[in-house]
């Protein structure tokens, strides 16, 4: 038995027939050519209900892209380098987890590249200008460095700075409130008994290093805590500068029962200088760090720590400037803040009796 074909079915197959292009496609299912190509692309800023109607009008229209289309789009396509100075290994690797995902979902091109002084800024910025860069992720350091953002910004690259203490500098932000999520912390610690804690600070250069040393430091004055500046040991971020700073911290006559790094490669070394020394870890010294990337749960104990919601922070980012790389979409700079947890696993306990 031969079925009925409606007149709006008949002229759907012949333009698929005759090859359907991205305008049949929105006529059909009654949306923009834009939201058509966003549909393809996957783009996550399409509404379920906008990403249904193409979907079936697609299936409909038997549509598919025309590769070398594609192709030309690809040429045009955002073009967001990420743009790296970070000693560390395990951050990094969050962050581009997050950014590659954003990336390809937005059909964004992601290009990694690094930034190694003694190259100037300037040329800096010039040579990812040359290599056809239309946007910059800048993770810390880099997302304080004042000379960088203002090169990259004379270029008329636009700009998000991840993890940053001071987000009105220049570009789109994406932050956490790095005072509070210290603040949390020390007040965790305070909570089990803790009354000597060290603080290994993070980078001078890295604006949220200040904001978590005084998260920490208000705490304590809240708690009725007088901090002790022999309990504060500087540190860079690094492992090695970790290491140094607690065994500053574990060599003093009246030594800390608790140790808070500014980031979780320092609480890693922190953990090991304890275990140099035969200490137990968490019954003679807590050990708490800051971010909680994949060193968190590599070191023994796992480590209690603030989650920073690396991945998460950069794919914002990319979205931020998939979103400022459209059409209409302006050049005021945004903010995004998340939300940090405390996250506690077996490095933290209560201060020892004595």
């Amino acid at each position: 038995m031969t079925g009925v074909i409606t007149q709006t079915e008949r002229q759907s197959r012949r333009r698929a027939s005759a090859g359907a292009t991205v305008a049949d496609v929105a006529r059909l299912a009654g949306v923009s050519a834009m939201s058509v190509s966003r549909v393809v692309n996957c783009d996550p800023g399409v509404t379920d209900a906008t990403r249904e109607k193409v979907q079936a009008a697609i299936a409909a229209l038997g549509y598919v892209p025309n590769p070398a289309a594609r192709s030309l789009a690809g040429a045009r396509q955002l073009r967001i380098a990420l743009l790296h100075a970070n000693p560390s290994a395990a951050y990094l690797s969050e962050f581009l987890i997050g950014s590659l995902g954003a990336a390809t979902a937005s059909n964004a091109m992601l290009v990694v590249e690094q930034y190694d002084p003694p190259e100037s800024a300037p040329h800096l910025a010039a040579r990812l200008r040359k290599h056809r860069v239309h946007a910059v992720l800048l993770p810390p350091p880099l997302c304080d460095d004042a000379a960088v953002i203002a090169a990259l910004s004379a270029e008329g690259l636009t700009l998000a700075r991840i993890a940053t203490g001071a987000p009105d500098l220049g570009g789109h932000a994406v932050t956490i409130d790095d005072r509070a999520a210290a603040h949390a912390m020390a007040t965790h610690l305070v909570a089990q008994g803790h009354r000597r804690i060290g603080f290994i600070t993070g980078n001078p250069n890295q604006t949220a290093s200040a904001l978590r040393l005084e998260g920490f430091t208000a705490a304590l004055e809240q708690a009725g805590v007088a901090p002790d500046p022999a309990l504060i040991a500087a540190g860079d971020f690094t492992y090695r500068s970790g290491l140094a700073a607690a065994e500053t911290l574990l060599a003093l006559p009246h030594r800390p029962t608790a140790i808070f790094a500014s980031n979780d490669d320092m609480a890693a070394a922190a953990v090991a200088a304890a275990h140099r020394l035969g200490l137990d870890v968490p019954r003679d010294l807590s050990v708490t760090g800051f971010d909680d990337t994949a060193m968190a749960t590599a070191t023994w104990p796992e480590l209690t720590t603030i989650r920073q919601p690396v991945a998460a922070m950069s794919q914002a980012a990319v979205r931020l400037l998939v979103e400022s790389g459209r059409p209409g979409a302006g050049t005021q700079a945004r903010q995004q803040r998340l939300e940090f947890e405390l996250i506690q696993r077996g490095s933290d306990g209560p201060a020892p009796a004595n």
